[in-house]
């Protein structure tokens, strides 16, 4: 029996990304044992995936869990974040290992030269690279989200509506979120022709859920620092349609192969993260030939006219539903 361990440290949607490499590996090696390593916060997300025998977790440093880990006997480090701290973990394991091409210096080029050499590959792609080795296959079944039965939602139960289109208006850099007075436009349209939509976010964007939904009563409920992540999947997972901007949401509904409207600003869809296998009619929305995209590889900073958001067309996003 071979036991792996398989890295990803952050975030939300990164990790989400593997799922497709964690389950075949689970299915295609017989008898193999599959361990997940992560940051703390990431626990839960993976707890519930039934193709993860144990998941190991550190707050910051994996010096933290080197005896538990040295217990376990790995045979093999399947590592998909490529980082400093994975490299720690290797050479503290000093087992064999696998990793994936991250293509940092094609990002730059493109970034600081719009010059595009990125290989034409999604990143799940990239990550099956580093299980080559054993045989193992891409099986085209797309991501994997599982929710565990207790944080399932009702939203005919919770808000009294079952046709709605979620919305995703968060992001970790504000040079990937959609500006306030865009989205409360966009809304609109939805709206005026009797739409239900759910904002969907972290706490850190409860306030800003509410400015956007001030304006339409009942029709737009703002979910944002209300819901556990497993229970915004749980909205995302019973929508009619999924809007979100180059986030976990986003990939969140790819896993449930929903329609993905997703919204690019900073970021690009060319760096390789763009909707998995998502569900049937799904659009990417962007400002096309800007010169100034990509502006950040994460989508940090704010330019001056935010151009790549600002020129984005609200009725683009609404006809997309």
């Amino acid at each position: 029996m071979a036991k792996f361990l398989v890295v990803r440290f952050s975030s939300i949607g990164d990790i989400v990304l593997t799922s497709p490499v964690v389950r075949c590996l689970k299915e295609q090696v017989e008898g193999a044992e599959v361990h997940f390593l992560t940051k703390k916060p990431f626990l839960g997300l993976l707890e519930s995936n039934p193709h993860i025998d144990q998941v190991h977790s550190i707050n910051s440093s994996v010096f933290e869990i080197s005896d538990e880990l040295k217990n376990v006997g790995f045979d093999y480090i399947i590592d998909l974040h490529n980082n400093l701290r994975s490299r720690q973990l290797k050479k503290m394991l000093k087992i064999m290992s696998f990793d994936f091409p991250k293509h940092n210096w094609e990002k730059w080029l493109l970034v600081n030269f719009k010059v595009n050499r990125m290989p034409k590959r999604h990143i799940v792609e990239r990550y099956f690279d580093s299980v080559q080795a054993f045989q193992v296959k891409n099986d085209g079944k797309g991501l994997d989200y599982f929710i565990p039965e207790s944080e399932e939602l009702n939203p005919r139960e919770e808000w009294g509506i079952s046709n709605y289109v979620a919305y995703g208006i968060g992001g970790n850099h504000i040079g990937k979120i959609l500006p306030e007075e865009k989205i409360i436009a966009t809304l609109g349209l939805w709206v005026s022709k009797g739409k239900s939509v759910i904002l969907l976010g972290g706490p850190e964007d409860q306030a800003r859920g509410e400015r956007i939904r001030a304006p339409f009563g009942d029709e737009v409920i703002n979910a944002c620092g209300s819901l556990s992540l497993h229970g915004s999947a749980s909205v995302v997972r019973q929508a009619e349609a999924v809007i979100a901007h180059d986030t976990a949401i986003m990939h969140i509904a790819s896993a449930f192969q929903k329609t993905v409207i997703s919204i690019w600003g900073c970021t690009v869809p060319e760096f390789g993260m763009s909707p998995y296998l998502p569900g049937f009619d799904s659009k990417m929305i962007q400002v096309e030939g800007l010169r100034s995209r990509p502006c950040s590889k994460l989508g940090k900073g704010l330019c001056k006219g935010f151009e790549c958001m600002n020129g984005i067309s609200e009725q683009a996003i609404a006809d997309s539903i």
